[in-house]
């Protein structure tokens, strides 16, 4: 199995925001995050959660995450072969973010609301 080394991270800046939207940036990367706050996803249900994503973008930003030490993949030889995410407590560290985040976005979505804009909720598994 090929290890993938960890991504520089604020190598432009030095800056922390930069920092953390290296890990965590992107639109698919916070939303499979989110989903997996409410706990341990295979693969199929990460997918169905986020319909709009390819499974390769998704498979994509699932290794990155791992390489980042945010997600644990567990592989269980099976066939067919079940593959399992969940967060690491390093991804864990990240609830706060990720909550805070959808907060602005439901604040900012009621917003666009009232300008005749449709806002889309935030669906999927409830973090615990």
């Amino acid at each position: 199995m090929k290890t993938r080394s960890v991504r520089r991270r604020a190598g432009r800046t030095g800056c922390s925001v930069e920092a953390t939207l290296s890990v965590i940036g992107g639109v698919w990367k916070p939303v499979l995050l989110f989903h997996l706050l409410g706990g341990r996803l295979r693969f199929n249900a990460l997918c169905r959660l986020t319909p709009n994503a390819t499974q390769r973008m998704i498979t994509l930003q699932l290794r990155e995450l791992e390489a980042d030490g945010i997600v644990a993949r567990t592989v269980y030889p099976e066939v067919p072969p079940r593959v399992e995410y969940e967060l690491t407590p390093l991804g864990h560290s990240l609830k706060p973010v990720l909550l805070s985040m959808r907060s602005w976005g439901a604040d900012f979505q009621a917003g666009l609301d009232e300008s005749g804009v449709a806002a889309q909720p935030c669906e999927g598994a409830e973090p615990a």
